[in-house]
C-alpha cells in the first residue's frame, strides 16, 4: 500500500460487468480517501462513475485510436502521463493483459481478477457437472485489490444518495406516485430471455393494479417495437427505449421500487444503485458468480433443474442445448408475480 497514490482500474466491457465494479469502487474510496482511482473503460460507461469521489474516468477507444497492439501501446503511453502507481485488471482479457503487462515491466505493482475459467467449465458442462456456488465476481475483485495491499470491507453496503428526478426524466416518467417497477425483458442471448408470451402475462397482471407504474427498458428498433406491444398503450406502462440517455436512465432507475430483469446489464445497473432486483434465469445460473450485487438469493428465480438437469448450460447464455428451449417456462408468471408482491410488501 505504501507509495500507491493512483490505481488504474481496468474493466472495458460489458455493461453488467462494468456496473458490478461500482460497489467495489464505492467501498474502496470510502475506506481509502487518500488514494485516487483512474477507471479505464469505454466512454459510454462514464455515467456509472460520475458521482463517486476520487475517481477519474479515462475512455478507451478500442475500435478507434486504441485498436490493436499499436493502439494499446499508445493508450499505455497516455495513461503513463497520469502517474499511475498500480494496476487492478478487473477484466483479464488480452487488451487489459497487455496494458497491465506494460505497467508491470515499468515496475508498477499489478493484480488481476481470477475469472475461474476452469470452475465455470465444470459448472456448465453436460458431463461430470460440478454444480456449486462459485465465488461471486465482486468478491474476486476484492481479492484483486487485496493483492495490491488494499483489503476492502464491503459488508456495509454503500449506495449513492437518491437525486431528484431530472426534468428530462419526468417528461417521460411523470412525477412519482405509487409503486414504480422497472422491467428489462431482454438479454444479449436468447437463452437468458423469458418467453415473450409469459412476459406479456406478467405485464398485463401488473398493469391492472392502479397504484403501479411500469417502465419497460430496452433499445433498438426490434426491442422497442416489442416493448410497445407489451405496453398496449396503457397509461401506466411507459416504454423508455429511445427516450433517455444512460445518465437519465440511471436517474430513473434509482427511483424504482423494484427492477424485474433477466440476467443482464439492467439488473446490475439497478443493483449498484441500491434498488431491489428480481432476476429470471434460464440457460445461466447465479452460481456462476454474476448475481446482482447485494440481492438475496430468494430474489433470483431459476429454471427447474429437476426437469432440466444440464442447467446451467453456459456462463453467458449463448450455448443452445437441444430440448432446453423451454427451460424458462418452468418459471411461471404466477411465480414472478408472487415474488414481486413479496418483495414490495
Amino acid at each position: 500500500m505504501s507509495g500507491i497514490k493512483n490505481i488504474l482500474v481496468i474493466r472495458l466491457s460489458a455493461m453488467g460487468d462494468v456496473a458490478m465494479t461500482v460497489p467495489v469502487l464505492r467501498a474502496f474510496v470510502a475506506q481509502y480517501p487518500q488514494v485516487k482511482i483512474t477507471v479505464l473503460s469505454k466512454a459510454f460507461f462514464k455515467p456509472f462513475f460520475d458521482d463517486i469521489p476520487n475517481i477519474t474516468f479515462y475512455a478507451a477507444d478500442v475500435s478507434g485510436k486504441h485498436k490493436g497492439f499499436l493502439g494499446l501501446f499508445k493508450l499505455y503511453n497516455e495513461l503513463k502521463e497520469l502517474r499511475i502507481d498500480a494496476v487492478a485488471d478487473l477484466h483479464n482479457v488480452l487488451r487489459s493483459k497487455i496494458i497491465t503487462k506494460l505497467f508491470a515491466v515499468a515496475g508498477k505493482r499489478t493484480a488481476t481478477t481470477d475469472k475461474a475459467r476452469e470452475e465455470k467449465k465444470a459448472l456448465t458442462r453436460a458431463e461430470n457437472k460440478i454444480f456449486r456456488q462459485l465465488t461471486p465476481i465482486v468478491e474476486r475483485h476484492l481479492h484483486t485489490f487485496e493483492k495490491l495491499g488494499f483489503p476492502i470491507d464491503i459488508t456495509q453496503l454503500i449506495f449513492p444518495e437518491k437525486k431528484q428526478l431530472l426534468p428530462d426524466v419526468t417528461a417521460v416518467s411523470g412525477n412519482k406516485t405509487g409503486k414504480w417497477i422497472g422491467i428489462a425483458p431482454f438479454a444479449q442471448h436468447e437463452g437468458k430471455v423469458y418467453p415473450h408470451d409469459l412476459m406479456q402475462q406478467v405485464i398485463d397482471i401488473l398493469a391492472e393494479r392502479p397504484d403501479y407504474r411500469l417502465f419497460l427498458f430496452g433499445g433498438g428498433k426490434e426491442e422497442t417495437a416489442l416493448l410497445e406491444q407489451f405496453s398496449q398503450n396503457r397509461s401506466n406502462v411507459v416504454v423508455t427505449a429511445g427516450k433517455l440517455k444512460l445518465q437519465q436512465e440511471l436517474n430513473l432507475i434509482s427511483h424504482l421500487d423494484l427492477m424485474l430483469s433477466m440476467d443482464s446489464g439492467n439488473a446490475h445497473m439497478a443493483a449498484m444503485l441500491g434498488v431491489k432486483v428480481i432476476t429470471l434465469w434460464g440457460a445461466t445460473h447465479p452460481y456462476a458468480g454474476f448475481a446482482p450485487f447485494g440481492q438475496p438469493q430468494s430474489y433470483m428465480l431459476t429454471a427447474n433443474r429437476e426437469k432440466y438437469p444440464l442447467l446451467p448450460t453456459s456462463v453467458y447464455g449463448n450455448k443452445i442445448v437441444e430440448g432446453y428451449e423451454d427451460a424458462m417456462r418452468t418459471i411461471t408468471p404466477k411465480m414472478v408475480i408472487d415474488k414481486i408482491d413479496e418483495v414490495l410488501l
